[in-house]
């Protein structure tokens, strides 16, 4: 009896620290907030004045991350909305609607009045009904120096049948808020978590709210048990009964001043419905301890619902946090949860890769380790992979991966593959790049990866290709658009920049990336064209490249490789695109 409340006490003195934060920065967030109102009712403005539906086609969007990616419930169509894009200096973020056509391959930008504000990470729901709906709820909008935080608390819905925005006015929602989760389950959108940050202050949440698609009502639950601590961008799924399973996600908490450590989460919770059917469910929860092989501890990570009654995740970062740096390590593989057994597993490529090891082994033996055998796994198949690489004026090196079929392709490789196999330098496997915040999709069990980015030192790289992947059969990755390196823009921070107008930035700069591309292509032009031989520079390029190869290099090795063997594969790896670049 006393313990038990010795704990009810602790509970309720964490809600009331909870609640004592929530108005604080809610105070502290309120003026900035009003600031940005203006700004945001500017746009409104702008969007007001579309009165019909217009759709065109287009290229591929430009490079965003955090959007939402959303299959179609009835068409074979992906549905790609929001974002933010980050160049340096300002941020853009998004409220353009675009359609991928999945048989055609095409896109198309769709224009619809009354569209919600611009906004990145939001949330975004698929129901069958009516022809299909998408719901989106909350996410932030950025003023375009990154100062200052609007976070939503908005509902809307996309009636995909008639190509109609409408905005659903529900009280007792949940407050304003970004990296929150919601799914669809049954007839409700369950949402949990997220945070509110302001310039000086944040809180994370771990609430659970219903929205009923029926009657059109909020409801906080309040489920038993000991349920997940706060979080954002955690992992959420649905179970065929009803249920909701909780898994990872990211926190940090202020230690002192100015000095804030952040937490991932690597727990695993499932939200239950009790008493299903009546008219007042109640819900608790339980913790869960899955078997198998679970995800390295990552943030940014992208969720997906794939088949089999199975929810997976894709990439994210791990960041090696010290007191003035972060130094992160992106991660492009899948890991699958079969919620049936309560279990996860890493998901394994099983594309027709035998006959290339064997060949390998026999020459080579097996004596080498698990790091070259790592390393074999790797080796390309069918299609060849070309890398194609901007290498910026400070030495940092962008790689840009491209498929190529064919007689030209083949020859190219045939041509090199005996000296790659010598030097054990094997190019890397087609697949997306490592990345954070990409955009994910499911339709027919194939998976679909859209966007994110990746950051090489001090230098954020925000990515436009698209990638697939039978989930049923597991063979190879198909690269559905290539990245564009000319979309690829850095500007350096200044004083004078941070002074221009807000509104542009904040707009979209639909012209700045314009003329930003004429300006890429010149800086790509002059470091693939250079003034002296690649004999005479390629020890300085090696000096000034060599820790993100060896990077690369271990990421496709494994953990286990040596470290002999991973800086004599990333050396041979930086000589052959160095020379390929001149």
């Amino acid at each position: 009896m006393g313990k038990k409340g010795k704990r009810e006490k602790k509970g309720k003195g964490a809600e009331k620290t909870a609640a004592k934060m929530e108005r604080k920065v809610s105070r502290r967030a309120r003026k900035e907030e009003e600031d940005l109102e203006a700004l945001i009712a500017e746009f409104q403005s702008l969007d007001a004045k579309k009165t019909q539906v217009i759709e065109t086609a287009c290229p591929p969007p430009s490079p965003r991350l955090n959007g939402s990616l959303s299959s179609h419930p009835e068409k074979d169509e992906l549905i790609l909305f929001g974002g933010e894009y980050f160049n340096g200096q300002k941020t853009y973020l998004y409220n353009e609607l675009y359609v991928y056509n999945i048989r055609k391959n095409s896109w198309t930008k769709v224009e619809i009045p009354n569209p919600p504000p611009r906004r990145c990470a939001h949330q975004a729901a698929v129901v069958p009904a009516a022809g299909g709906q998408l719901w989106v709820f909350g996410g932030e909008f950025a003023s375009p120096n990154g100062e200052q935080f609007y976070h939503y608390k908005d509902l809307w819905v996309l009636h995909l049948a008639t190509k109609t925005w409408e905005q659903i006015k529900a009280s007792g929602g949940p407050s304003g808020r970004s990296g929150h989760r919601m799914v669809a389950c049954k007839r409700q959108l369950i949402l949990f978590g997220g945070f509110h940050e302001s310039a000086r202050d944040y809180i994370y949440y771990n609430d659970v709210y219903a929205f009923n698609l029926d009657s059109f009502t909020w409801s906080k639950l309040s489920p038993s048990g000991i349920g997940p601590a706060p979080r954002s961008g955690c992992q959420m799924a649905t179970t065929p009964e009803g249920s909701v399973i909780i898994y990872g996600g990211y926190s940090k908490q202020r230690i002192k001043k100015d000095v804030d450590k952040g937490t991932l989460h690597t727990d695993m919770f499932l939200l239950k419905a009790e008493g299903s059917g009546k008219e007042e469910e109640k819900w608790a929860w339980s913790r869960l301890n899955p078997s198998g092989v679970k995800p390295t501890p990552r943030s940014g990570f992208a969720v997906a619902v794939g088949p089999n009654n199975r929810s997976l995740l894709f990439g994210g970062v791990h960041d090696e946090e010290e007191e003035e740096s972060i130094e992160g390590d992106f991660f492009n593989d899948i890991y699958f949860y079969d919620i049936g057994k309560n279990r996860w597993f890493p998901g394994q490529l099983k594309g027709p890769k035998s006959e290339k090891r064997k060949r390998r082994r026999g020459r080579q033996g097996e004596a080498e380790g698990a790091g070259d055998e790592e390393v074999e796994k790797q080796a390309p198949q069918g299609p060849v992979e070309i890398v194609k690489e901007v290498v910026a004026e400070d030495g940092t090196v962008m790689t840009i991966k491209q498929v190529i079929s064919g007689p030209a392709g083949e020859k190219e490789r045939s041509e090199s593959e005996e000296e790659e196999e010598e030097d054990g330098a094997l190019s890397p496997q087609v697949e997306p790049c490592p990345r954070s915040n990409a955009m994910l999709a499911v339709k027919h069990g194939v998976l679909y990866v859209y966007g994110g980015m990746f950051e090489v030192g001090d230098r954020q790289f925000t990515l436009s290709d698209l990638y697939s992947i039978d989930l049923h059969k597991m063979e190879d990755w198909k690269v559905l658009v290539e990245m564009d390196p000319k979309a690829q823009e850095w500007l350096e921070e200044s004083e004078s920049d941070e002074e221009e107008d807000d509104t542009e930035g904040a707009e979209g700069g639909e012209e700045e990336e314009e003329s930003s591309e004429e300006e890429s292509e010149d800086e790509e032009g002059e470091e693939q064209h250079p003034s002296v031989q690649p004999d005479e520079k390629h020890a300085d390029y090696l000096s000034r490249t060599e820790q993100y190869w060896i990077k690369l290099a271990r990421s496709n090795m494994g953990p286990d490789a040596k470290e002999k063997k991973v800086v004599k594969v990333a050396h041979a790896m930086a000589k052959t695109f160095y020379e390929d670049s001149v």
